[in-house]
């Protein structure tokens, strides 16, 4: 085993995709570091939860699990890409390497000189975040794809309608207003 891994994802929300690259990830780490992507964006059809709720689920899941071994960090954008590592270290103890499948992320991290993986994917048809969130929307069976404690955690904040409300006005880019007749 060696020293401590940074973890960074979305986690829009936490799945089971997620949880078996945890359980990877300390296979050959001492512990690590689940770093909250977008920490500051919710209430949109791409990122419909808080970093605290998304924290709340990663956490729940990791201790359900008997993980002991992880820190979780919020980590907000810069939307400045040639500091974002700088960014990233000032937010979270020290790490040896980084885990991630975003391109941009193991870029940014190697351009650094810092060691990146990126694991295979678990049942990226199924397992995504996008998946969960669209199963969501439209009804359909997304409960088996994220663990029990995430489930009854988003049952318990009413995640499913935020996901349904939030469609009805998110862009790739937030939010749009809503406007009805005699607004203008």
């Amino acid at each position: 085993m060696t020293g401590r891994a940074l973890f960074i994802g979305r986690f829009q929300p936490f799945h089971r995709g997620h949880l078996t690259m945890v359980r990877r990830i300390l296979e050959s780490n001492d512990e690590m570091i689940v770093g909250i992507g977008s920490a500051q964006y919710s209430h949109t059809g791409e990122n419909p939860f808080t970093a605290g709720e998304r924290y709340e689920m990663i956490k729940r899941s990791l201790d359900a699990e008997g993980i002991l071994n992880y820190h979780i960090v919020p980590i907000p954008d810069t939307h400045v890409h040639s500091v974002w590592v700088s960014h990233v270290r000032s937010l979270v103890p020290h790490f040896d390497d980084v885990y991630t499948n975003s391109d941009l992320v193991v870029r940014l991290f190697r351009e650094h000189g810092v060691k990146v993986h990126s694991p295979p994917l678990v049942d990226r048809e199924r397992l995504s975040g996008t998946e969960v969130r669209q199963r969501m929307l439209k009804g359909g069976d997304w409960e088996s794809l994220v663990p029990a404690v995430v489930a009854e955690y988003i049952r318990e904040i009413d995640g499913i309608e935020r996901i349904r409300e939030t469609h009805k006005y998110s862009t790739p880019y937030g939010t749009r207003e809503n406007h009805t007749q005699g607004d203008d």
